[in-house]
This record gives structure tokens, C-alpha cells and sequence, in this order.
């Protein structure tokens, strides 16, 4: 990314301070950006009613009353005037600005049919284009900020040690502060008093609910566990970690590159080839309807409808396989990724501890061990206790006394009338006790009477099927690079791909690294990244297509193209495919749509269809377009080769 003047770097900084803390504003300004969405999407709505109102009031009145003085045509002069003129302006003005699209035919078509007097033909061409839109509209529209989504997270106060809670913009480094159970830190710090657990695995990437006591370092953001805990700030909020996360973010949402859509890319070279043969049918013939008539039939509705109808089926679908598509063009570019990045903990590992090895002393046995730490870690609420007590799971169970957890120290009791602790290396190793090389992962030491009994480690536990779908992606979907992007370390990193079948790795990665990576290969091929945390929101946004595996990291989903509530990397395979299906129909609805109107514009050039009667034709073509469009949301229950 490239670097920012000064300025640029205040300005950005100050729009974070405001995020985190000006709620209020924040929730002004959606609420405008909102109503602005509203506006544009009831003008469409509005303009495609007053046109349909327009026609059957003219049919009514023409055939249904058999008036035909002129005043039939006052409802189809309304409807070009009411519902016409609001979408004239609309292309117009793109028009103006350098945007130009298939819709300049339809702007085309309009003006001229008002100007030749062909107002039915018109009103037609408004109806098409305003449905189009509206259904663009509703397939593309985004819920949210990812921006607020993160502010929204933050506590507003923070709790002082002593005395009455302060906005979290006054917190200064130095003060001292209470974070509650289960809510957010508002600042970088250390803790000073207390002891339990803190998730960080949505800011670092490391799997595991970590352990706090005095001397621990703590981020903002981070999620406290079931214990109070009393911290001291070494950064103000604004320039704690999380607030760097949402500068990485908003950077990244600034500097996207605008996503040449399906209907931009075919309409770019039908648009001029329309016109060229409608000037030349004009030139031809020295009649004005034929310049019109072929205009008309050229107006390109299986764009305009076609291609959204596609898009809603293929949403639809997506939502029956528990999969939330967020922005419709992710469907578009899925099928065409040849980069594959993923993060590791909870996509391609499950994110939770397992025992992976036992390093025995001498005269213990590896059931013993597990049967007298299981049966006392059940009365633990250390983040590793419930992997070492599924680690015991059918060996006998040992009665548990004289339980007693010091912070930082680790878990006493008896068992089975036996002296048990359970411990670090820090404290093993203070009472003098000789342990096996300190290895990767986390690790606990298990003393029994005052003896080294046994090291236990824990790794995250990847999927079952990861090494299985990473093989997938290159037999299946043209896979050209398969990488594991991670926060966590070197020899987590390089364990879990060697598990998976990946040979490109990345370890110890900040989000603005992540964002890094992915932007350079992003500028030279398609790329899909998959994550789940706070960290990967940026990374998400800088890829051709983000997905968020589970639903557990708001953030991420707010990030996120797509969004997979049941955490299962089948699921990512469904969801190519339907961006493939969604992609084959609605090229054939569109291509299709297009031929058949070429065909019709080589009848009106040549004089056999009139304006009004080539209006109709197109809608002939529309409506075999949309019913093939339908067939994407009808997919078998079984969309995935995998």
C-alpha cells in the first residue's frame, strides 16, 4: 500500500477517533446514507409503477373504450414525463460523467420515442429499465458498515479502579481500570490485579482463550472472560490495537477497486454495435423510425432484468445451503479465483485445543496421567481445562479434594489421596525440576507429589477434511496457489499445513501485513480469501471475494462478500458453485437475449417491425430471458463435487 502524506495520515487517524467515539454521529450518518438508499430505490419503484399504470390505462382506454382521438396517448405522455424523465436523468447524468453503459440505449430509445411520437414504445422502454433497476438494486444492496460494525463493539466508558466510569477517550496511559466479565477492553494494557481469561483469537489469530494474571499484557478489543480483572493502560484508546485495525480497515475500504460487473463487460461492446446499425438503418432508409425501431429492439433487457433475476436465484439458493451472500458481485468473480488463502484458526482448524502429546516422567503411565488430570480438571476453569478433560474421556475417574487454583501458579489438589498439580514450566522449573525441551504450542506440567509426572501439550485441531479440500481446489477449481495466512506462529503455522497438503505459508502476519499480501496478488489474479476473525476484516475486504467461515466474528461477516453460517469448508465449495451455476445461466440469458434481439434489430432495420411492434418483441425476448434466469434458484439439493 502506499504511504500516506502526513495530513492524509492525521485526517484517517481522526476519522478512527471519531468512529470509536462518536456513536451518536455515526448513527446520524448511516441513517442519511440509509434514507438515501431508500430515496433512489422508491424513485425506481415509482417510475416502473407510473409505466405500467401508463400502459394499462392506454390499453383500457384504446381498446377497452375504442377511443382513439388522442386522448389514449395522454396516460403513455404522462407515464414518459412522470416515470420517463427521472430515468433520462439518471443515465443522463452518468452519461456526462464518463460512465457509459447499455443503458445509453435505453436512454436512447426514450428521447427518441417521445420525439417521434411513438409514446407506447417509450413507456415500455421505461417499465424495463426501472424493473431492471429496482432488481439490481434489491440484489446488490449491502446491510451495513463494517466501519460502524467495528465501533459498535467498543465499549463507550471504561470502569476506573476508583471513581465514577469515563468516556474512553479520556483514558489516559497510567490509569487504572476494572474491564467486567464478559465485556470488551477499551485499551492496550497490562494486568495489575485479578486472574482469568481473555479470547484474543479475532485480534492475534491464536486459537485458544488465553490465560491472565498480574504482569499480562492485554489488547483492546479482546473479550474478557468470567473473572473481573484490573488492568493498566499503557495506550491511550486511539492508538491501542484495535483501533489500528479499523485505520487498516478503513484504508483498505477506500482503496478498493471498483469490480467490473457481468452486465458492464457484455454491454460495453453491444451498446456501440446497436447504434452503429441504427445509424446505419436511419442513413439507409432516410427514416427516423427505423433509427428507432431498431434502437427499441436493441434495448437491452436481458441485462437489465435477466442478469439481476439470475443474481436473486443464486442468493436464494446460497441461503438454503446456509450460506449469506452480502454483495452479489462475489458471485460474479467466485468462479474465476485461481488464489486460495486461508487463515488458520477456526477455517481450516476447528479453533478449539486438543491433547496432541504426553511427555511421560519416569515411572508414569499415560493413563494415570489423564485419569488423575481429568478428573481434576473438571473443577478448573483454565481455557485448556476442557481439552484435558475430553483427553480422559473413558478412562476411571479419581476422587478430587482440597481443590484450590492459585493465579499464576496453577491448580492444587489431592487425588486419589495423592498431592497433584497442575502447572507452567515457570513453575516447574522454580522448584528445580529437570523438563523436556520446550516445544511448539501450549503446554502444561503435571507434578505428583512434589515429581515431574508428565508435559502435556495441545495443538488447535485442523478439520478433518481440510487436506482432502486444499487437494480439491487444485484438481477441481483450477487452483494455482493454495496459502495459509496466519497471526499465529511459525511452527503452529507450518504444523497445521503440513497436515493440510500446503506448501505456501505465512506466519506471524498483523492485519496490515495480511492486507498486504493479498492486494499484491490481488492486482494480478483473482483471489479468494477465507476468514473468520477481526484480523481478517481487512484482508477480506482487499480480495476479489471474502468469506467468513461461521458466524462467531461480526466483524468478519460485515467484511465479508459471503458469509457461511455452518463453519464447513464443504460449504465454501458449494458456494463456487453456485456463483458458477448463477454465472453459465445468466450468460446464456443475456447472450442469448442479445442474439435473438440482433436477429429482431436486422428486421426493424430492414423495415418489417415497426417501434411499437419491435417494443413488444423485446419483451417477447425478456420474458424467454427471465424464465431461463429462474432456473438458477431451482438447484438440485446437492450443489458441490466434493
Amino acid at each position: 500500500m502506499a504511504a500516506r502524506p502526513d495530513r492524509g495520515s492525521d485526517l484517517l487517524r481522526l476519522n478512527v477517533h471519531q468512529s470509536l467515539f462518536q456513536g451518536e454521529g455515526r448513527r446520524l450518518e448511516i441513517q442519511a446514507v440509509m434514507v438515501n438508499l431508500v430515496t433512489n430505490y422508491a424513485k425506481d419503484i415509482g417510475s416502473a409503477l407510473v409505466a405500467l399504470a401508463g400502459i394499462l390505462l392506454h390499453v383500457g382506454i384504446r381498446y377497452g373504450y375504442g377511443v382513439s382521438d388522442g386522448r389514449e396517448l395522454w396516460p403513455l405522455l404522462a407515464a414518459l414525463l412522470l416515470g420517463g424523465a427521472p430515468q433520462v436523468w439518471t443515465v443522463g447524468r452518468r452519461v456526462l460523467s464518463g460512465h457509459f453503459d447499455a443503458d445509453i440505449l435505453a436512454l436512447v430509445s426514450i428521447v427518441t420515442s417521445a420525439i417521434l411520437g411513438e409514446y407506447l414504445a417509450g413507456v415500455i422502454i421505461v417499465l424495463m429499465l426501472a424493473g431492471g433497476t429496482v432488481l439490481e438494486q434489491y440484489a446488490t444492496k449491502k446491510a451495513s458498515s463494517v466501519l460502524d460494525a467495528l465501533a459498535q463493539r467498543m465499549p463507550r466508558t471504561a470502569h476506573r479502579a476508583e471513581g465514577a466510569d469515563i468516556p474512553v477517550e479520556q483514558i489516559q496511559p497510567g490509569d487504572s481500570l476494572v474491564v467486567f466479565p464478559h465485556e470488551a477492553c477499551p485499551v492496550d494494557g497490562v494486568v495489575t490485579a485479578g486472574h482469568g481469561s481473555m479470547n484474543e483469537a479475532y485480534l492475534t489469530g491464536e486459537p485458544y482463550l488465553l490465560s491472565k494474571s498480574v504482569g499480562s499484557s492485554v489488547l483492546s478489543g479482546a473479550m474478557n472472560g468470567d473473572s473481573a480483572l484490573t488492568i493498566r493502560a499503557t495506550k491511550p484508546a486511539v492508538d491501542s490495537r484495535y483501533a489500528q485495525i479499523m485505520r487498516v480497515v478503513q484504508e483498505t475500504e477506500q482503496n478498493q477497486p471498483a469490480m467490473r460487473r457481468l452486465a458492464e463487460r457484455l454491454g460495453a461492446w453491444y451498446t456501440p454495435l446497436a447504434l452503429a446499425l441504427a445509424g446505419a438503418a436511419w442513413a439507409w432508409s432516410g427514416s427516423p423510425d427505423r433509427f428507432l425501431a431498431v434502437i427499441v429492439v436493441a434495448t437491452p433487457c436481458p441485462l437489465l432484468i435477466a442478469i439481476p433475476v439470475a443474481i436473486l436465484g443464486a442468493i436464494s439458493l446460497a441461503a438454503k445451503h446456509g450460506i449469506l451472500i452480502r454483495k452479489a458481485a462475489a458471485l460474479e468473480e467466485i468462479d474465476r479465483c485461481r488464489v486460495f488463502i486461508f487463515d488458520k484458526t477456526g477455517t481450516l482448524t476447528y479453533g478449539k485445543p486438543s491433547v496432541s502429546e504426553v511427555l511421560l516422567g519416569e515411572g508414569f503411565t499415560r493413563e494415570r496421567v489423564l485419569s488423575v488430570v481429568s478428573s481434576l480438571e473438571h473443577y478448573s476453569r483454565h481455557p485448556l481445562a476442557g481439552a484435558l478433560v475430553a483427553a480422559g474421556e473413558g478412562l476411571p475417574t479419581v476422587e478430587v479434594s482440597e481443590v484450590h487454583e492459585l493465579p499464576g501458579q496453577g491448580l492444587v489438589a489431592k487425588v486419589g489421596g495423592v498431592d497433584v498439580e497442575v502447572t507452567g514450566r515457570k513453575r516447574a522449573l522454580q522448584l528445580g525440576l529437570t523438563l523436556p525441551e520446550e516445544g511448539a504450542g501450549l503446554e502444561c506440567v503435571v507434578l505428583m507429589e512434589g515429581r515431574f509426572a508428565a508435559l502435556v501439550r495441545f495443538r488447535d485441531t485442523p478439520r478433518a477434511d481440510a487436506p482432502a479440500f486444499v487437494r480439491h481446489l487444485a484438481q477441481r477449481h483450477d487452483g494455482k496457489r493454495v496459502v495459509l495466512l496466519s497471526g499465529d506462529r511459525e511452527s503452529e503455522v507450518r504444523y497445521l499445513a503440513e497436515l493440510a497438503g500446503i506448501t505456501e505459508v505465512r506466519f506471524s502476519q498483523s492485519p496490515e501485513e495480511k492486507v498486504k499480501f493479498v492486494q499484491e496478488i490481488a492486482a494480478t489474479m483473482p483471489v479468494l480469501y477465507v476468514g473468520d476473525g477481526i484480523n481478517d476484516a481487512p484482508a477480506l475486504l482487499a480480495a476479489t471475494v471474502g468469506i467468513a467461515l461461521g458466524d462467531k466474528g461480526e466483524i468478519a461477516v460485515q467484511a465479508a462478500d459471503a458469509a457461511i453460517l455452518e463453519p464447513s469448508l464443504r460449504r465454501v465449495d458449494q458456494l463456487i458453485h453456485i456463483g458458477r451455476r448463477m454465472r453459465r445461466i445468466a450468460l446464456e440469458s443475456a447472450v442469448g437475449g442479445m442474439a435473438l434481439s440482433g436477429v429482431c434489430m436486422g428486421l426493424a432495420a430492414a423495415g418489417y417491425l415497426t417501434p411499437a411492434a419491435g417494443a413488444i418483441a423485446q419483451e417477447v425476448i425478456d420474458v424467454a430471458a427471465v424464465l431461463n434466469a429462474l432456473r438458477v434458484g431451482l438447484g438440485t439439493s446437492e450443489i458441490t463435487d466434493y
